[in-house]
């Protein structure tokens, strides 16, 4: 017997543009290479008012829902694990934070809401799911830390600015109002149901 073909592997190289964002599909597997930005609840809270200065570039940016573990290496920092944190518990912010400055991508895992996903097909956003339980592995892709934002609300919760070279993801929620994890919802409930009916 043959073996099955393995799925395509797309390259991008960040920052990306609209074009490139809707050129992909749920289910296509990727490799970033470029920067890319932590963000957890307390930088979307702080983001989410229009008010605070913002003092990245956040602009197309690609966010990271992680809290890496960051530690001191000579003049900079070294990254030791940089695995992703739940994203849902970002919804309330995400849409908002999509549409203010055109985020081309969102980094996590789990999944995101319907708001979160309209955004992306309005926008020309991503939601893509990185590996849970991988953190150190994920960190070998991390090339160097370039800089640390708004460090005051503490190491996880910072903005930390990585550079990461063929990043592995996987699209979960696309441009085009396609969601994988709805897919997996929709797909296990007529399983149960099928399973119900036959006991």
């Amino acid at each position: 017997m043959n073996p099955a073909p393995c799925p395509p592997l797309t390259s991008l190289q960040l920052p990306l543009d609209d074009a490139a964002v809707r050129r992909l599909q749920v289910g296509q597997f990727v490799e970033l290479t470029g920067t890319i930005w932590t963000a957890r609840d307390a930088v979307h809270h702080y983001l989410s008012d229009p008010q605070n200065p913002v003092p990245f570039p956040a602009r197309n940016a690609v966010l990271y829902h992680c809290g890496p573990v960051i530690v001191p290496d000579g003049d900079g920092w070294r990254v030791t694990a940089a695995g992703p944190t739940t994203s849902i518990r970002e919804e309330p912010y995400m849409a908002g934070l999509i549409e203010r400055f055109q985020l081309r991508g969102i980094i996590g895992k789990g999944g995101m809401g319907p708001g979160t996903l309209h955004a992306c097909q309005r926008s020309g956003c991503l939601y893509l799911h990185a590996v849970g339980g991988a953190a150190q592995v994920l960190a070998d892709r991390i090339r160097c830390v370039r800089g640390v934002y708004l460090e005051h609300f503490g190491p996880p919760e910072a903005v930390w600015q990585l550079e990461v070279e063929r990043f592995p993801v996987l699209v979960t929620m696309d441009a085009h109002g396609q969601s994988l994890h709805d897919d997996v919802i929709q797909e296990s409930a007529a399983r149960l149901a099928k399973l119900l009916a036959e006991t």
